[in-house]
């Protein structure tokens, strides 16, 4: 039971937390309600058993990718300003995404709940690729260009961060 009511407040922390990345005026505010959520997620994989996607959660997402973030908005020196309101459009088509969203979440759950009362014989999930050797294995292996690609496209949006956030002198002169 007890697990129950953490999996609730995790969940409500965790959506409550990336609405406000989306809401949130303030790019820093929305990089830590960021960070929050992130750690939400991994406080959801402790409650599932899987410590390592948790730690990992909290180490490279929580931890690296946020701070770069961060590292990002702050070279950049991005200010709120005004926001423009919603175009009717966008509120509409957002409501209609909800909508399917939640119709699609009842159909979900409805039909879990049904085959669950059908079938009410007890069977044990083995979690695959639970220990830290087929991570491993699987990442170096399986997953290695994918990785590779990423960690060079951090680097590229870095770079040109810090290339976009210089302030060049003779502009003026050459216009």
């Amino acid at each position: 039971m007890s697990s129950d009511i953490l999996f609730y407040l995790f969940a409500v922390l965790t959506t409550g937390s990336a609405l406000a990345v989306v809401l949130n005026k303030n790019t820093v505010a929305s990089a830590l309600s960021l960070l929050i959520s992130l750690v939400g997620v991994a406080a959801l994989f402790v409650l599932l058993d899987a410590f390592l996607l948790a730690a990992l959660m909290v180490f490279v997402y929580a931890g690296a990718v946020v701070a770069l973030f961060l590292f990002i908005v702050m070279l950049l020196d991005t200010y709120g300003g005004d926001r423009k309101p919603f175009k009717k459009a966008t509120i509409v088509a957002s409501a209609f995404a909800l909508a399917l969203l939640v119709l699609g979440l009842m159909t979900f759950t409805r039909r879990g709940s049904l085959e669950t009362s059908v079938s009410a014989a007890t069977t044990e999930v083995v979690p695959v690729g639970a220990s830290l050797r087929a991570y491993g294995e699987q990442l170096f292996t399986t997953y290695l260009l994918p990785v590779q690609i990423v960690g060079f496209l951090l680097l590229i949006a870095m770079l040109g961060v810090i290339v976009l956030s210089k302030k060049f002198e003779g502009l003026e002169d050459v216009k």
